[in-house]
């Protein structure tokens, strides 16, 4: 007498749910479906063999994902006199296989335990994408399969490039299997990463001033983020005979490199978010992913790269915003050579920073030199928020008097460190 087990399922009729058996042999180690036999494992038969292996080769060809029926066969056999179909499932090359009614998650991937077809835990899930597609992130099946291409649509029209069906499989955001790859993921509106911006008063992080969490499409991400940092990326003006010339505080290329590099070279397959601190003296940006094996600091530093996100680093190179490979470091350093600074890149074996220091470090010396006592130093500070003030904002920041803050102001002016804008109720100072 026939018993269910590991490698065996009995069932007195077709019903539907036999795709999660099917699902289930596909992805463990195979097995044989008896339709005619029940549970207990007396022979009942089939009165339209035909007509019910036919509901099931229907079923497991519309119902499963991906194509399971090159691994599986069916036939019928006369057991005590009775038609029986007997439907054998292999082990598939594709796993995990799934219920396309539910998507490649939990509910739709099953797994052979004992005599019983149950759900595969999210681990189980991806530890047989890396074992059929391999350990590149990138081009490993999304789990996640109903996606959305807003932004990145609107991203390929602004530079021109078409992006349909036959693109997607180009550029690995859908998979041979025609499914989307975890590239399509990073890509979607849904993706699940993100980037958490905080602005912090003073050089430590004891108080925040602002603070925002970017999510949706990595390539929204980059946009969103850099504008961010724009807005803490004051401009510092000087005059060289008639012509004004505007410094930013921080390197807008050194800026630009620095965020690329953290969305392009970050290790998505851990779920940490990217971190961008913004100090008064710096600016820190912290990602998951150290270095690529193989590789030194060395060989970073002098413009060698192996790119852990090459799909992804494709679009951004398509959307012309990289120039070519390997070079964000370079123009990094470069953008700090005629300033005195020089970014300080730490570098572990899971995690990259990069520590852009502010230009005004250099004008604070210069400060310095002059000799500004504590009350005018103060001053000159509060231009490092404001880029103009008022001499009631000087009042209250400094709870002086009115006079006070005039001789104040007077004397700054003396100094050529800042000077006055406007009259009457409208004077105001900015640095000169």
């Amino acid at each position: 007498m026939l018993k269910e087990g590991m490698k065996l399922e009995l069932k007195k009729q077709f019903v539907k749910d036999l795709a999660k058996t099917v699902v289930a042999f596909g992805n463990t180690n195979g097995g044989k479906i008896y339709i005619g036999i029940d549970d207990n494992g007396k022979v009942v038969g089939i009165d339209n063999p035909d007509q019910e292996l036919l509901k099931l080769t229907n079923t497991v060809r519309d119902g499963i994902r991906p194509d399971i029926t090159p691994f599986t066969s069916g036939f019928f056999e006369n057991i005590e006199g009775k038609d029986v179909i007997v439907f054998e499932v292999q082990k598939g090359t594709a796993s995990p296989y799934y219920l396309t009614s539910k998507g490649i998650r939990p509910e739709g991937v099953y797994i052979r335990q004992g005599s019983s077809s149950v759900p595969a835990s999210r681990s189980a899930i991806i530890k047989m994408i890396k074992e059929t597609d391999g350990d590149s992130y990138e081009e490993t099946r999304s789990l996640d399969q109903d996606l959305t291409y807003n932004t990145l649509r609107d991203e390929f029209h602004r530079a021109d490039i078409k992006l349909e069906i036959p693109q997607m499989k180009t550029l690995k955001i859908i998979g041979e299997d025609d499914l989307y790859t975890n590239l399509g993921l990073l890509l979607s509106d849904q993706c699940p990463h993100s980037i958490k911006a905080a602005v912090f008063e003073g050089t430590g992080k004891n108080k925040f001033k602002d603070r925002y969490e970017f999510s949706g499409s990595v390539i929204k991400q980059m946009r969103e983020i850099y504008a961010f940092v724009d807005r803490y990326n004051r401009t510092q003006s000087t005059v060289d005979g008639l012509d004004r010339i505007d410094i930013r505080e921080y390197p807008e290329t050194a800026v630009r490199e620095a965020l690329l590099n953290s969305i392009i070279h970050k290790d998505y397959a851990y779920g940490s978010s990217t971190l961008v601190s913004i100090f008064d003296d710096r600016i820190e940006i912290l990602s998951v992913g150290g270095l690529m094996k193989g590789l030194t600091r060395e060989d970073i530093m002098i413009g060698t790269s192996i790119l852990r996100n090459r799909n992804l680093a494709n679009i951004f190179y398509r959307l012309k915003w990289i120039e070519a490979f390997g070079t964000g470091i370079l123009k990094i350093q470069e953008a700090y050579e005629n300033h005195g600074l020089e970014p300080k890149f730490e570098i572990t074996d899971n995690a990259f920073k990069l520590t852009l220091p502010a230009m005004r470090l250099l004008e604070k010396k210069e400060k310095d030199s002059l000799q500004l006592n504590s009350s005018e130093q103060k001053i000159t500070e509060m231009f490092e928020m404001e880029k103009f003030i008022k001499r009631l904002d000087i009042e209250q920041k400094l709870s002086i008097s009115q006079p006070m803050a005039v001789k104040l102001l007077r004397g700054l002016i003396e100094k050529k460190i800042i000077e006055k804008v406007g009259n009457g109720k409208n004077t105001k100072y900015r640095i000169k």
